[in-house]
């Protein structure tokens, strides 16, 4: 191997008269790995940082954490969303690291070991992948969703095609970028949450670690970034809290099922029992149909897939509550995951097949295609009731 310190992938950069290496890595490549040990053992440094938050720490070190999962509370904090997406990343690399016979994650597991061996201190330095998952989640409309959960599940069928040279190319980017570049492409303001803001936050998390020698181990993507926030004062406060809901998203969320049930009413008032009776049907057939659907489309049990249809036209009219919690709480209750779903859990998310057929991935995917089903229904049934008015 080459002097690290004369690789492209090492950076030197100084704050306040302490030293700072930055090692750029490809999260899937065993020479990134092995690169990572050789500087740090090279530098002897006071602290290790990694690219990683607490939870994603936690699930290197206690690999087994994920048993501990409650999907039932997952669903009643309104998480299967974020869970789901955190699942899809965790396959995408897996999948990966399998192909190419590491351990996904392989450079944060080598920097964290040497750091332990040579007792230098461990800071984590990522951002919570909940909060930017959720950061992201709150950004994008119902369609960019769709496409975001659909381009994540092909995505699992498109690794076999990967070559070598394509995971040093993945040194060029960030995996979540990797991932989303065809919905950053048409919304550019992802890329500002899940690259940018990262690197902001990166370039601080590094910039205030203790100790006066720092090896810092991240992707390199995230390198140029970093490089441009050195100089920079970051609020990491402001980089940790969620946004507030946009108010016309909340206005909408209420103006959406109060215009319904106005509607509804107009139909009865001016167009008889006739149009409000037609107008009711497909209000129910639309919502509770695709609902329904979305169920089915997740290989729900039937009794969920019933419950969707008949929970979908009345949830559609509250807004505190979303067809897909109830699905999802049927579904969870109706096949209540087992052990080996929690024992398997890790092989089955290398595939689409598999997050079909274990359970705890299962309800996830009911909570979320029920209430896709339901959202569309509700835009389907609009311009039908209007129609039946008239």
């Amino acid at each position: 191997m080459q002097d690290p310190d004369n690789s492209k992938m090492v950076h030197r950069l100084e704050v306040d008269g302490r030293k700072i290496i930055l090692v750029g890595t490809a999260h899937v490549s065993r020479e990134s790995a092995e690169l990572v040990r050789a500087v740090i053992e090279a530098e002897q440094p006071d602290t290790v940082c990694v690219e990683l938050c607490e939870s994603r720490y936690q699930s290197i070190r206690q690999k087994d954490s994920w048993q501990e999962m409650d999907i039932i509370k997952v669903i009643r904090e309104k998480k299967a969303f974020l869970l789901l997406s955190n699942l899809l990343l965790a396959s995408f690399q897996k999948k990966i690291a399998e192909k190419f016979d590491i351990v996904p994650g392989k450079e944060m597991i080598e920097a964290m070991d040497a750091a332990d061996a040579m007792g230098a201190h461990i800071h984590l330095a990522d951002r919570d992948i909940r909060i930017t998952l959720s950061r992201t989640w709150r950004t994008m409309g119902l369609w960019s969703k769709i496409k975001l959960l659909f381009q994540m599940l092909l995505s699992l069928g498109e690794v076999d095609d990967i070559s070598e040279a394509d995971i040093e190319r993945m040194k060029q980017e960030d995996v979540l970028e990797s991932l989303l570049a065809e919905v950053g492409a048409a919304l550019p303001e992802l890329r500002e949450i899940l690259i940018d803001e990262r690197d902001r936050y990166l370039a601080e998390k590094i910039r205030t670690a203790p100790g006066q020698t720092v090896v810092a181990v991240v992707g390199a993507g995230h390198v140029p970034g970093i490089k441009a926030n050195w100089d920079r004062p970051v609020k990491l406060a402001d980089l940790e809290t969620l946004p507030p809901k946009g108010r016309a998203g909340t206005i909408f969320k209420w103006f959406l099922p109060i215009a319904i049930l106005a509607l509804l009413v107009s139909g009865f008032a001016y167009g008889g029992s006739r149009a409000g009776t037609d107008m009711v049907i497909w209000w129910v057939a639309a919502n509770g149909i695709l609902a329904g659907l979305g169920a089915l489309i997740a290989l729900a049990h039937p009794l969920t897939i019933l419950s969707s249809v008949i929970a979908a036209p009345l949830t559609s009219l509250n807004p505190m509550i979303a067809a897909g919690w109830v699905s999802g709480l049927v579904e969870a209750f109706t096949r209540r995951p087992k052990v080996r779903d929690f024992e398997n859990l890790p092989r089955d998310i290398l595939s689409v097949r598999g997050f079909w057929s274990n359970k705890i991935t299962k309800v996830l995917l009911v909570v979320v295609f029920t209430n896709l089903g339901s959202s569309v229904g509700t835009f389907v049934a609009l311009p039908m009731m209007i129609r039946a008015l008239g």
